[in-house]
């Protein structure tokens, strides 16, 4: 997702490049006025005054751009707009959904046994689910919930991409079989071509976390009301944080628990939790994770220095809890996601006060949701 895979590679000769330049300048001299102009390797740059609106100037230049294998991209720097011509070709569709059909019953079955465990079965212990297959489906409320959760929130992304225009692929899940604990890394969908503005990038960012949500909750809820409160018996358990929506909920749930109790949740109660906790992370502001989409959305250029700050504050949240799971996380953010986001094609129209406190509210979501100590054994 960090990457557009879509540079044309039919680019013209070198020496022609001068006369490209010159034909794609003249091709904005009548929207916009040019005081200077860069060249940087194979990508053109001219900064000045636009004389229209930001989006008609992108609907005029965008065809004009195209012939030549160059799409435009509009932004500010100092006190002068510049166009920048990136050579570009059109995002193919690809039709082809073998691996994603694939990854996608690999994760059932990883979620099936993850499910199991938590049902109780332990496969390859309590049962060999090569010899009694059909003891896996004691894990379908756990894995059907939970790949419910993930794909209503791909999916959100996925057809408000598909809304706008952009080129994206289809959800490809991730299956992690157990021993890892949730039988699944989650899901992730490539863009393939830039947003056009920062409102669809940031529908596009926000579909999918308010999305998962809408069955999140009352998978949630659903499960909290099959759970038990009970005495905690002696001896290491695993323990699931509460967030601060987790708690309330709970509360609503059962009141105020006696002391030495607690709640031992239902599979779908857990699924549940985990989409939670999963809409926590992408909510985090950092790079190309949903949250750092929202960020760029919001603060436009400041958005690295919000990463930043992110990446900091998960430091600062591993040591004040004495949770590793913490630094684990902020430094495959810093390793794998870094800190930069692509720019939208325009990057000059605000962002709409309506989805500016949407994006607060989203901000504020990330602080309800996220558990202080995700997992620990006690």
């Amino acid at each position: 997702m960090r990457r557009w895979p879509f540079q044309s590679s039919e680019q013209a000769p070198i020496e022609h490049f001068p006369v490209i330049e010159d034909l794609l300048r003249r091709n904005v001299e009548d929207i916009f006025r040019v005081e200077r102009q860069e060249v940087r390797g194979l990508t053109f740059g001219w900064g000045g005054t636009l004389l229209v609106e930001p989006a008609r100037a992108l609907a005029l230049i965008e065809p004009r751009f195209k012939p030549f294998g160059y799409t435009p991209f509009l932004g500010r720097q100092g006190d002068l707009v510049w166009i920048r011509a990136v050579p570009l070709a059109e995002a193919s569709e690809r039709t082809k959904a073998s691996v994603n059909l694939l990854l996608f019953v690999l994760t059932v079955l990883s979620t099936l046994a993850a499910g199991s465990l938590v049902s109780g079965s332990f496969p390859f212990v309590t049962f060999n689910p090569w010899i009694a297959p059909l003891r896996l489906l004691d894990g379908v409320p756990f894995a059907f919930t939970l790949l419910a959760i993930l794909g209503t929130h791909e999916f959100g992304h996925y057809f408000t991409a598909r809304y706008y225009g952009a080129s994206v692929s289809l959800p490809y899940f991730i299956p992690a079989p157990p021993p890892f604990l949730f039988g699944t890394l989650g899901a992730i969908i490539r863009m393939r071509s830039p947003a056009r503005d920062r409102n669809s990038l940031f529908d596009i960012a926000a579909a999918g976390p308010l999305a998962g949500l809408i069955v999140a909750l009352p998978a949630l809820w659903l499960g909290l009301s099959w759970s038990k409160v009970g005495p905690v018996p002696p001896g290491g358990a695993v323990v699931f944080g509460d967030s601060l929506a987790m708690r309330f909920m709970t509360w609503l749930a059962f009141g105020p628990l006696p002391p030495g109790h607690d709640v031992f949740v239902h599979p779908v109660a857990l699924a549940g939790w985990v989409g939670l906790f999963v809409t926590a992370l992408n909510l985090i502001p950092v790079g190309q994770l949903d949250g750092g989409r929202i960020a760029y959305a919001l603060f436009g250029a400041r958005h690295r220095q919000v990463s930043l700050a992110a990446f900091l504050a998960l430091l600062v949240l591993g040591a004040v809890t004495g949770s590793g799971n913490w630094f684990v996380w902020a430094f495959l953010l810093f390793f794998v996601m870094g800190f930069q986001h692509q720019p939208p094609l325009d990057d000059l129209s605000p962002l709409s006060p309506a989805r500016y406190a949407v994006g607060v509210g989203c901000l504020i979501l990330l602080v309800l949701l996220i558990p202080p100590v995700p997992i620990a054994i006690q």
